[in-house]
């Protein structure tokens, strides 16, 4: 099936929207195979809404990771805040004239998404161009509310519930735990760029446990503190992994086949680090395109099959109370904040 198709299965209108959602589409596919991979197992209705939520968070992490030289870090500082002004108000006023921004208002208004979790996320952003390092995880864990978290969340408007039985707080709690251990997989992999950009992801105090510090990985020399050290995180991804895995099928039956390949092949990239002995210095770690493509081929027959299942989707509505964000303060466990709030 066709972009173009897509957007005409989605009632999408009007040249320059359209365009918007194109530009999104080429964002995903270009920066986000996988994610990309994966979103071509929902329904076509639903894609370019993945895509234009996907977009938006790529082209925001660009600027954030623009690394021109000739760019102070106070210009890269003052370029963010300028755009994240101009989204923000364009998001309470419900139009932009940015090319980008104007399919991921338009989905925001389709599905109901709450304002605060695209602001939550800039906020993660500008955390990026002064914050280097977290203390320990639960530090950690106030940035991956904006920067993952609530990107799960975002999705589950599209993605919808199974059925009226499904509560979106226990969904909820699942998409969290999936959006997380996707990013730590991310950092995982990307060790070495992200030292590049001056940042490292790692608790210090799982560095300190290990003995390794932060010359010791510029160094990328993979000695046995080191494979220690990234053992330990990645079974402590896993084990977030298992907790997130429940929730795939309690989304809606047509959306259950993206995240069940998108889960597949992003725990992969942890067998692919293991595979390599934990270097992840030498190449970017990647799982094999033959089983990209063979985890991909097996949800394509499911994913079939479940759009004839004829079950609507069930959305979210306007009754519905959405979940908090954590404080600005980012040091207190999101989950703990969210269970806090009055649920009905």
């Amino acid at each position: 099936m066709t972009a173009r198709s897509e957007l005409d299965a989605a009632g999408i209108e009007g040249a320059a929207l359209r365009r918007s959602y194109e530009i999104c589409r080429r964002l995903n596919a270009e920066h986000g195979k996988t994610y990309y991979l994966a979103t071509l197992l929902l329904p076509p209705a639903k894609r370019p809404h993945v895509h234009a939520l996907y977009g938006f968070a790529r082209y925001v992490d660009d600027l954030v990771d623009d690394l021109d030289p000739s760019l102070t870090p106070q210009q890269r500082a003052d370029r963010l805040g300028a755009w994240t002004d101009d989204f923000l108000a364009d998001l309470d006023w419900g139009a932009t004239s940015d090319p980008v921004s104007r399919a991921v208002l338009h989905t925001v208004q389709e599905f109901g998404i709450p304002h605060e979790y695209l602001a939550d996320f800039l906020e993660s952003m500008r955390m990026d161009l002064t914050v280097t390092g977290y203390p320990t995880f639960a530090d950690l864990e106030g940035y991956m509310w904006g920067s993952a978290a609530v990107i799960g969340l975002e999705m589950l408007p599209i993605l919808g519930r199974r059925d009226e039985s499904v509560r979106w707080d226990v969904i909820e709690d699942h998409a969290i735990d999936l959006g997380v251990a996707f990013q730590l997989t991310n950092f995982l992999r990307d060790i070495a760029e992200d030292l590049r950009r001056g940042r490292v992801y790692l608790p210090q105090e799982s560095l300190d446990m290990f003995g390794v510090d932060r010359d010791r990985l510029a160094r990328g020399v993979v000695d046995e503190s080191l494979r220690n050290l990234l053992a330990w995180e990645i079974e402590r991804t896993r084990d977030i992994y298992r907790r997130a895995e429940p929730g795939i099928e309690l989304v809606h039956p047509s959306s259950q086949d993206c995240l069940r390949t998108a889960f597949t092949l992003y725990g992969g990239i942890l067998d692919e680090i293991e595979a390599a002995d934990y270097d992840v210095f030498t190449t970017r770690v990647a799982v094999p395109l033959r089983r990209r493509g063979a985890v991909a081929a097996r949800g394509l027959a499911r994913a079939y099959a479940a759009r004839r299942d004829g079950r609507p989707l069930v959305r979210r509505t306007s009754t519905t109370t959405t979940p908090s964000a954590p404080s600005r303060t980012r040091t207190a466990d999101p989950r703990a904040a969210r269970r806090r709030s009055a649920r009905p």
